[in-house]
Parts: C-alpha cells; structure tokens; sequence
C-alpha cells in the first residue's frame, strides 16, 4: 500500500510508548530536508516502561521487516509509514505516529 515515507523527525514509537529513533538514517534520500529511513537500518527504542510480572522487558531496538516495494536507495528499501516491525526483546510492533506527508512511497 502506498504511504508517506518514514524520516529522521517522524514520530515512532514502540508498542508501550517508547520512542523510537534510526541508528542510521539515509542521507541520500532527503525529505523535507530530514534523512529518509531504510529498512537494513535497525531503531534504538529509548523509555520503554513494558514490565511483566515485576520483571522489566522493554524495547531496547527495533526491526522494520516490510517496505516500500517500488521505492529504494542504495538497494534497500525505504520505510513507508504502513511499513511492518518488530521490537526486542518482546516481539511488539513500532508504530509510526507522525511523519511527513508530502513524498508517498509504494
């Protein structure tokens, strides 16, 4: 599905409400002057409250595992906002929250 494609600035954040950040964004695709985001490039989740049982497991990173399908740069994928991830250590998704809107990708 098409979709607005995820930069440096968007708004991700884990299931719990941990934000999400790229390790390494892609500065050969720029959107509104801001990295792109690619799907080889895993996201560090910081402030993560997820605790079960008394035992803390929050999100330490996160793994986009689907991507634009038309849309690449450097051979990788860049991420959509509809894109598909996972956190460890618990298997939660990221959610993409806020993003740019003015480059779709497909």
């Amino acid at each position: 599905m098409p979709g607005p494609l995820l930069h440096l600035g968007a708004t991700v954040m884990c299931s719990h409400g941990g934000s999400a950040t790229p390790t390494a964004p892609n500065p050969r695709v720029l959107v509104g002057g801001q990295p792109t985001a690619v799907i080889s490039a895993p996201w560090v989740v910081a402030g993560c409250p997820f605790n079960v049982s008394g035992s803390p497991v929050p999100c330490v990173t996160g793994q986009w595992v689907t991507a634009a399908l038309r849309l690449s740069s450097g051979g990788q994928p860049l991420v959509l906002m509809d894109s598909q991830s996972v956190c460890t250590p618990n298997g939660t998704p990221m959610m993409p929250v806020q993003a740019q809107t003015r480059v779709i990708g497909s």
